[in-house]
C-alpha cells in the first residue's frame, strides 16, 4: 500500500509559529509533527510514501532528505487547497493509498485499523467540533460531512486520513478534499467511519501544549550530559548530549531536554516540558508545562508557565508568565483560550517583563518592567 502526505500548508491559525517555517515542522517533544506521521505508517511496514510540499517547501524536503526513509516528494506549486495537493500526487499513486495530513498527530495502532479497509476515514470526537470537518454517521458509514459549522450537531469529527481507491481522483473537482468526499457520497459511493485511537491536531498555537504533553507520555529516557551529583530527578527524564545540569536543579518528569543546554543550578523544571537544543536556563527559574525552542534563553528568577516560544528568544531576568482565559480574534474567530504566552520567533523581553494569555509576534522587542496582558503583538513590534 501507498501513502500520501499532505505537508504543503503553512497553518495560519497557528501563526506567529509558521511565519518561518510551516506547520509539519513544528517540534513536539523535540521532534517534528510529519515525523511522527512517517513513524506510524514505518510502524504498519508502509514504505512507499508521497509527501507533498509546498509552502517553505525547501525547509521540509532538507528534513525528509535527513530520514534513512525513501520517499517521494511533489511539490504543490500554489497552496490552492488539500483536494488539488493531492492532485498533485497523482501521477505517483498506482492502486490503494492511504491519505494523511502531515500535521496532525496519529498513532500506529489507528493506522492499522483502517489500511486494509477500501474507502474509509478516521474520525474522533473532540470537545471543539467547529474546527473541523464534523461527520455525521448512519450504521458505520459517513452521511455527511459539514466543514466547520458555526453549530455543530456532532462532537464526531474527521481527522483528514482516509484510506482510498484510485478511483477517488475522478471526483476532484474542487480544491477541498471536504468537497471530494462529499462528491463522491453524492454519487453513491460508500465511505466506512473508523474511530481513531488517539489522534491530535493543533489548530492554534497554545495546542501545541496538549500535544507535546501527549507526546512526552512515551518518552524513553536517556541521562546524557554533564549532571551535577546534586541535581534531583524524578520521573521519565531524557537529557541531550552536551547538556550540563547544575547543582540542585530539580527536574520532575515527563521532561525532555536537547542537546548543548546549559541548566540551572538551583533551577527547577516541572512535568510536560520540552526543552529544545542550545537552551540556557539560568539560576533560580521555575519553569512547567511548557514548550520552548531551539537556542532560546530564559533569565534568572523567572516563572514560566503554559508558554510556547520560537527559535531565539531571549526573556530576561525574573520574566513572569502566568496562565489565564481572554477573548481573542484568531483569523477572524472569536475564542476563548486559556494560556500563559506564545512567543515567535528572535523574541527579546527586559527584566521584570510580566506576560499573561498573549501573542507575542516574531522579531518583538519589548523593554523592561512591562506588563503584556490578553494582547496580540504583531511581528517587528516595540514596546517602551
Amino acid at each position: 500500500m501507498q501513502a500520501v502526505i499532505l505537508a504543503a500548508g503553512e497553518g495560519k491559525r497557528i501563526r506567529p509559529l509558521t511565519r518561518s517555517r510551516p506547520k509539519a515542522l513544528l517540534p513536539v517533544a523535540n521532534r517534528p509533527i510529519i515525523e511522527y506521521v512517517i513513524e506510524a505508517l514505518l510502524k504498519n511496514g508502509i514504505r512507499d510514501i508521497v509527501v507533498v510540499v509546498g509552502y517553505r517547501k525547501e525547509q521540509v524536503i532538507r528534513f525528509l532528505n535527513e530520514l534513512n526513509v525513501p520517499l517521494t516528494v511533489v511539490v504543490q506549486d500554489k497552496q490552492l487547497g488539500t483536494a488539488h495537493a493531492l492532485n498533485c500526487a497523482k501521477s505517483h499513486i498506482t492502486g490503494d493509498f492511504l491519505l494523511l495530513p502531515g500535521d496532525n498527530y496519529i498513532d500506529p495502532h489507528s493506522i492499522g485499523r483502517i489500511k486494509d479497509i477500501k474507502n474509509a476515514m478516521l474520525v474522533k470526537e473532540h470537545p471543539n467540533p467547529s474546527n473541523f470537518g464534523v461527520v455525521l454517521l448512519k450504521d458505520g458509514f459517513v452521511s455527511r460531512i459539514i466543514e466547520k459549522p458555526e453549530h455543530s450537531p456532532s462532537f464526531m469529527v474527521s481527522t483528514g486520513i482516509f484510506s482510498l481507491t484510485k478511483d477517488f481522483f475522478s471526483y476532484i473537482s474542487e480544491n477541498d478534499i471536504t468537497d471530494t468526499v462529499s462528491s463522491m457520497l453524492a454519487s453513491g459511493k460508500r465511505l466506512q467511519a473508523v474511530v481513531a485511537d488517539d489522534w491530535q491536531d493543533a489548530i492554534y498555537p497554545w495546542d501545541l501544549l496538549k500535544m507535546n504533553m501527549r507526546q512526552l507520555k512515551d518518552l524513553p529516557e536517556a541521562r546524557d550530559g554533564a549532571i551535577s551529583r546534586q541535581t534531583i530527578i524524578h520521573g521519565p527524564v531524557r537529557i541531550g548530549k552536551g547538556t550540563t545540569i547544575g547543582p540542585n536543579t530539580v527536574i520532575s518528569g515527563p521532561v525532555i531536554i536537547g542537546n548543548d543546554c546549559d541548566i540551572g543550578p538551583n533551577c527547577c523544571i516541572m512535568p510536560d516540558t520540552s526543552l529544545g537544543s542550545r537552551v540556557k536556563i539560568e539560576p533560580f527559574t521555575f519553569m512547567g508545562k511548557s514548550l520552548i525552542m531551539d537556542d532560546t534563553s530564559i533569565g534568572s528568577h523567572s516563572r514560566i508557565i503554559d508558554t510556547v516560544t520560537g527559535q531565539g528568544c531571549r526573556l530576561a531576568d525574573h520574566t513572569t508568565i502566568s496562565s489565564s482565559a481572554s477573548l481573542m480574534d484568531i483569523e477572524g474567530t472569536v475564542i476563548k483560550p486559556e494560556f500563559g504566552a506564545v512567543f515567535g520567533d528572535q523574541v527579546t523581553a527586559g527584566p521584570f517583563t510580566i506576560f499573561n494569555n498573549c501573542i507575542v509576534g516574531n522579531n518583538v522587542a519589548i523593554e523592561g518592567g512591562s506588563r503584556i496582558i490578553s494582547r496580540i503583538l504583531p511581528d517587528d513590534s516595540k514596546v517602551i
